[in-house]
């Protein structure tokens, strides 16, 4: 589970990228998973890091104990920014739920998630969320609505994680790790779990893609023992470039909506890393911040 190794930096604000400043109505542009309330939780924040709030609350009954500790992780936005998908073991084994993105009532279960399913990734027309099922775990496909039976993606015998949708829905990147060895890399399959295709052979621990807006790159995390960096590869060229050093445990990129920045966890803290390498720290690493994912909603909405 992302959220159980959690790490961070910050954030800035640039472009189009409104809601900045510590004043005004927050967004908000950015949702986290933290545990600074003893238990993982959903928090949400402005561009800048101003406006930290706490989204999720415990259902009722709940105590903050150890069966609530993994509340809430892997936050997903809907394409219109109006809900948020999370995994929850709120109820003994990981489930897929569906959250309005203001907080506001109950999140709702879904009805077809497979048991120890987590990592919900929403196709970019809101109708299918893909998850990771199972230890090791493999791919699957729901419905969005809760209704319908989980579609496999296949992948034979290795482990698929860490699905991602390409902005114009037709494919999937994946983490995929081979039986019987350790080293994991970014691959790529058709949206339907055909024509799989390896996209880095680093011979390392890769994780987490994040597709850049206009679909050309992938953002992912990598290391090879001594920590992690944050990376870009180009699709058409397979040309990889590093965003920030692998020195530290810089992991779960987010690309922002409109290309210039990419959030991302670094050793408990929230970040952000612009095209140029410059990295702005946006939470305090002793909040033990996680998972950013950016608001997809033009921030006109806000």
């Amino acid at each position: 589970m992302r959220a159980a190794a959690a790490l961070a930096l910050g954030i800035v604000c640039a472009g189009t990228l409104t809601g900045c400043g510590g004043s005004g109505k927050p967004r908000p542009d950015l949702v986290f998973v933290s545990s600074r309330s003893g238990v993982y939780a959903l928090y949400a924040m402005n561009a800048d890091g101003s406006r930290q709030r706490r989204l999720s609350h415990l259902p009722q009954g709940g105590s903050g104990g150890k069966a609530d500790l993994f509340f809430q992780t892997d936050p997903a936005w809907s394409p219109a920014g109006r809900a948020i998908a999370f995994s929850s073991s709120r109820s003994g084994t990981s489930l897929i739920y569906v959250m309005a993105a203001d907080g506001k009532g109950a999140a709702r279960r879904l009805g077809n998630s497979p048991a120890d399913a987590s990592e919900p990734a929403w196709s970019p027309d809101g109708s299918r969320i893909a998850v990771a099922v199972g230890d090791p775990p493999r791919l699957f496909v729901i419905a969005a609505d809760g209704r319908g039976e989980a579609r496999s993606l296949g992948g034979g015998g290795a482990s698929q994680a860490f699905p991602a949708w390409s902005p114009d829905g037709k494919q999937i990147a994946y983490i995929r790790r081979e039986p019987g060895g350790p080293v994991t890399e970014l691959w790529v399959m058709n949206a339907n779990g055909t024509s799989p295709r390896r996209v880095t052979n680093l011979g390392g621990t890769v994780s987490a893609p994040s597709w850049s807006p206009d679909g050309r790159q992938i953002a992912f995390a990598a290391g090879s023992g001594g920590g992690f960096g944050i990376s870009v590869v180009t699709l058409s060229t397979g040309k990889i470039e590093n965003r920030t050093n692998a020195d530290g445990d810089d992991i779960e990129p987010a690309w922002s909506p409109d290309g210039t920045l990419i959030a991302f966890s670094s050793d408990g803290a929230i970040a952000t890393v612009d095209g140029e390498g410059d990295v702005t720290a946006l939470t305090d690493a002793k909040n033990n911040d996680s998972n950013p994912v950016w608001n997809p909603a033009p921030a006109s909405r806000g």
